[in-house]
């Protein structure tokens, strides 16, 4: 319940924000997340790289600045040579026998990020990124050799070149990808979700109509562990399935009082991917699919955002009568319904705007309040020439903007801060109009403070008997 009265926020970003993010977010690998930029990234962005190794000074630990002296330069020739010394932040062992990546930035007066230490088979990688051709496609056929990697450096970098490449180019890689493997680490219980949603996206590609009945037996399976990547998962089957597919949809998850709100909520992203990515299923299909959640009112608010992104206006008078019976329970439907009402043309909407907003107004008040007026998606583009920004913070900005005072601690803490503040980066967000920004940062101020909100009631309940707790549940009601 407490967590359900924040949805009418979370909900309503999707018609708003979901648009915002289409032009980018739609165009990568649509269940994969990267973590950071991927070495490629990483090194394209320094003024100077090299490989080099640490002069131990006779110290067993070395906690702060240690010497190291460059092998190889890979990057920035006028910058540094071979058998240069430099000075850069280190922690670990002072008899350290990898070599390490060393990166620097600012050309006027080189500043080290901590050294990252390489395996044999890093520094081969390192040396190979750097003679990848410019095509996407020939570049993700080398990454994908390194899948599961031994080194955890290697197998998450090549995920991450996957994550962060237009849905397109992985497309085009179809005849290149290992079905075999692909299909062997999905039934693999202990890979994580995220790199099981990977290798579903590229069988929905790749795979083979015959491997749907395999998809179907881990979708039906009551151990977690098969499930993993659900969303992923219920895309492929539906991709290899076709339109016959979405009665196991409906069976499994919609029409079933037991489902759980998590899976329900996968089952909705995979439509949402076939509506927006997928070729396999008739929008209209899907749409109707979709009408399922309508007739469950503590549901609804996960399909309407949807529904009016895709112009969908049939369901007008079902949505304004879960408006007008909503209680509660489900109240938080009823922000959703409005900014529904306000993307719809129909003259009809106008007047229901204006009926509903006699029955709660404060509803009403909060769409228009943080929300712009939602506009259907733009139809979608698969051209695989186009580029994508990197979706985390590149350690060059931040040791330029802080080259007098840093001293970064690791490699893993650069990346931690990265992680931390990606979603303030310029990445994404640099390429989207101005009006598009002011949203993106507007969804991002509707979630801090509706994190903050819960967090002050469930702190209330356990302190003081859930006084300010009621108020605020006042407020949001």
């Amino acid at each position: 319940m407490m967590i359900r009265l924040i949805a009418p926020m979370l909900g309503a970003l999707m018609i708003t924000s979901v648009n915002v993010h289409a032009a980018v977010a739609e165009e990568n690998c649509p269940f994969c997340s990267a973590a950071s930029q991927t070495l490629r990234q990483e090194i394209k962005s320094m003024d100077a790289v090299g490989i080099g190794r640490l002069e131990t000074d006779g110290r067993p630990d070395v906690d702060g600045i240690a010497m190291f002296k460059i092998e190889k330069v890979l990057s920035g020739e006028k910058l540094i040579s071979v058998n240069q010394a430099i000075e850069a932040s280190y922690f670990g062992p002072g008899k350290a026998t990898k070599k390490f990546l060393l990166l620097g930035v600012d050309p006027n007066k080189l500043l080290w990020s901590s050294p990252l230490p390489l395996s044999a088979d890093a520094e081969k990688y390192v040396e190979e990124i750097q003679k990848l051709p410019e095509s996407q496609v020939e570049r993700l056929e080398f990454f994908q050799k390194y899948f599961e990697h031994p080194d955890s450096l290697l197998a998450r970098d090549s995920y991450d070149e996957f994550a962060l490449a237009p849905y397109a180019d992985v497309v085009l890689l179809k005849d290149k990808m290992d079905r075999e493997k692909l299909l062997a680490w999905v039934q693999d219980t202990s890979k994580s979700p995220d790199r099981k949603r990977l290798y579903f996206t590229m069988l929905a590609i790749c795979g083979k109509p015959e491997d749907a009945v395999l998809f179907e037996s881990m979708i039906r399976s009551e151990t977690p562990e098969a499930r993993a990547g659900l969303d992923a998962l219920l895309a492929a089957y539906l991709t290899l399935k076709g339109e016959k597919g979405l009665e196991l949809i409906k069976e499994e998850f919609f029409d079933n009082a037991h489902s759980q709100y998590a899976d329900i909520y996968a089952a909705v992203m995979a439509l949402r991917f076939h509506g927006t990515e997928g070729n396999a299923l008739p929008k209209e299909s899907i749409m109707k699919t979709m009408h399922r959640l309508l007739e469950r009112p503590d549901l609804a608010d996960l399909v309407i955002p949807d529904l009016a992104r895709w112009s969908d206006w049939s369901q007008l008078e079902k949505v304004c009568e879960l408006f007008e019976k909503a209680t509660e329970d489900n109240n938080w439907v009823r922000v959703p319904v409005i900014n529904y009402l306000r993307a719809c043309p129909l003259p009809e909407a106008k007047e229901m705007l204006i009926k509903l907003e006699k029955i709660d107004p404060n509803s009403v008040k909060r769409a228009k309040t943080f929300f712009p007026i939602p506009s259907p998606a733009a139809p979608k583009k698969l051209d695989s020439s186009s580029s994508v920004q990197p979706k985390s913070v590149d350690r060059a900005l931040v040791l330029k903007a802080n080259r007098t005072s840093i001293r970064v601690a690791s490699v893993d803490d650069s990346v931690a801060i990265s992680q931390l503040i990606q979603t303030q980066s310029n990445g994404p967000m640099a390429a989207l109009p101005t009006v598009g920004k002011l949203n993106l940062w507007a969804s991002f101020v509707v979630v801090i403070l509706a994190t903050v909100m819960l967090a002050l009631v469930m702190w209330n309940i356990a302190t003081n008997g859930g006084l300010v707790a009621n108020m605020v549940l006042n407020l949001v009601r």
